[in-house]
């Protein structure tokens, strides 16, 4: 029961960019010694990103520049960009942790991952980038009334943004009292003051190049352990795989599928959060807007899917990695015979089994700065949805000249800082696994089917958009609370109400089927005319004609 307790967890933290050490998050940590070389690497990132922001700052003049780089950023920087946002310390840790304990299973989530991205680039990205301009709320609300649905679609990135800004914090502090040595409140107090740093002086371009350099550094680091696992055996991956079966105690068995997710519906629903919650997260869709057209958008996807593609097969390779060099090896294992700091290090202890102490300061280093980087993207997503979803669209209504705009995202940035630090503090003896689920949950139930139903259906009307959409964020709220893992793990209830530990293919249901019922039922007036911009929309999403514009040039 621990085992699978503790692989809940981990599985939880695997839904993108969020978590980390899972068994750090759950239980005890084991301090390690002061990294020094790691320490040192971890302070040039930092001098490094300072000084991007102080140049980025001196770039950023309009909203344009600060919401979305100007425009300026190309495909292939985007992509990597985007690769940067999505390759967090989970992936890494996680999944070559998953490989590592149950062999060909951990493939999973690789795959989970990766299957929204086809989504993405051929349902979503050329038609947002077209039709918005800083945040998927101006698409979501390009027909429909403006003050209702750019209040939900705030709220709704808001609460994805809360959740995951949480589940960082935490997963920050914890992450570096297993690899530096140092106070979890100081690893939380830091993360906090650079992304506000990042994100108040150099928005968007500084927030976009901290993600490019992490996603090289990342890439580059992943590489050099793949190479050196492959050089270990011949460059032979059947030699590495019989090796590993030698080796593991499950044997054999951790090259067969099926010991994950143990029912249809979970793993129906765990795929349903993977896809749709992908093409619903707010930090991930702001990244179209930062380039020049539809076409660059195109190749921002084509460029990330490769990047993330290539990333999940090396963390494949350095699972099995970490099975044949770690399993036999006294040095990385404690006096229980169970893996320091947990299954979730294999990676860590598998740079330092191949590259020496001073790349296991590199491997470290770059894991703490997957963790500013997806902060820094969450903290400006939140910024925006606040200043111009909020402060901007609704409450003036549109009568906001761009530098009082960029003065309240600035303002945003600094209340999301102090939130995040202090709930990062607050949280750190809880388990915080849940948020993650719930914050995919919401980006598929509530953010995805009322964007993507605004692009394709011409019925859609305001009524059935709110109504749909708040329905699929409560529904998804109420089922994690009722599932096992609040209900059993954290409240202390004998049996979930909800037997499912993933809601979304509940929720995601719930929002399509009432927006269908109450657009269909729409006989008003604004419905009628809602439908009838459905064409100018069409036109737009197909041709850009007006995307500089403003939105609601109709």
């Amino acid at each position: 029961m621990r085992l699978l307790q503790k692989l809940f967890i981990t599985l939880f933290f695997l839904l993108p960019q969020l978590g980390f050490a899972a068994d750090a998050i759950d239980g005890a940590v084991e301090k390690q010694a002061l990294n020094l070389p790691a320490v040192i690497m971890f302070l040039l990132f930092v001098a490094a990103t300072l000084m991007i922001t102080y140049w980025a700052a001196k770039r950023t003049r309009s909203t344009s520049d600060y919401y979305a780089a100007g425009g300026g950023i190309t495909g292939l920087q985007n992509g990597l960009a985007i690769a940067g946002d999505y390759m967090s310390a989970a992936s890494f840790l996680g999944i070559s942790g998953l490989v590592y304990l149950s062999g060909y299973d951990g493939l999973i989530y690789s795959i989970g991952f990766l299957i929204g991205w086809p989504l993405i680039l051929f349902l979503i990205a050329e038609r947002l980038r077209n039709l918005g301009r800083y945040t998927f709320a101006d698409v979501a609300s390009y027909r429909l009334q403006q003050l209702p649905i750019r209040t939900l679609s705030a709220f709704g990135a808001l609460a994805v943004v809360a959740l995951y800004l949480i589940a960082q914090m935490v997963g920050a502090g914890k992450l570096i009292q297993l690899l530096f040595g140092l106070p979890y409140e100081f690893a939380v107090v830091v993360v906090g003051v650079l992304m506000v740093l990042y994100v108040t002086f150099g928005g968007m371009i500084a927030t976009t190049w901290v993600q490019i350099i992490k996603a090289v550094l990342l890439l580059s680091g992943a590489t050099f352990i793949a190479i050196m696992v492959l050089k270990h055996v011949g460059f032979d991956i059947n030699v590495l795989f019989e090796q590993a079966i030698a080796v593991h105690d499950k044997g054999s068995q951790i090259m067969a599928p099926g010991g994950l997710v143990t029912d249809p519906i979970s793993a129906i629903s765990l795929g349903v959060a993977l896809i749709f919650g992908t093409a619903g997260l707010p930090h991930i869709l702001m990244r179209f807007f930062t380039v020049a057209d539809a076409k660059q958008a195109r190749r921002s996807v084509f460029f990330a899917t490769g990047f993330i593609g290539y990333f999940y097969i090396l963390t494949f390779i350095i699972g099995f990695g970490a099975i044949v060099l770690l399993t036999n090896n006294p040095d990385f294992f404690n006096s229980e015979g169970l893996l320091i700091g947990g299954d979730n290090m294999a990676a860590i202890h598998l740079s330092q089994a191949v590259g020496g102490d001073m790349f296991l300061g590199f491997i470290s280093a770059v894991a703490f700065a997957t963790i500013l980087a997806v902060v820094s993207g969450l903290t400006l997503a939140g910024a925006s949805a606040i200043s111009h979803d909020l402060y901007a669209s609704v409450i003036k209504k549109g009568q906001v000249t761009g530098k009082d705009e960029i003065r309240v995202s600035r303002i945003a940035t600094l209340v999301l800082g102090l939130v995040a630090i202090v709930l990062g503090i607050l949280f750190e003896q809880q388990n915080v696994a849940f948020m993650v689920g719930l914050a995919f949950a919401i980006a598929a139930s509530a953010n995805f089917p009322i964007l993507f139903l605004s692009m394709y259906w011409q019925k859609l009307t305001t009524r059935g958009a709110l109504i749909g959409g708040f329905a699929g964020l409560t529904t998804a709220i109420v089922l994690v609370i009722l599932g096992p893992i609040v209900w059993v793990d954290i409240l202390g209830n004998a049996e979930a109400i909800f037997p499912y530990k993933y809601p979304a293919l509940f929720s995601v249901i719930t929002a399509f089927v009432l927006i269908w019922l109450f657009s269909v039922t729409d006989r008003s007036e604004q419905g009628k005319q809602e439908r009838a911009l459905f064409e100018h929309q069409f036109i737009r999403s197909q041709t850009g004609i007006g995307a500089h514009g403003a939105n609601n040039d109709h």
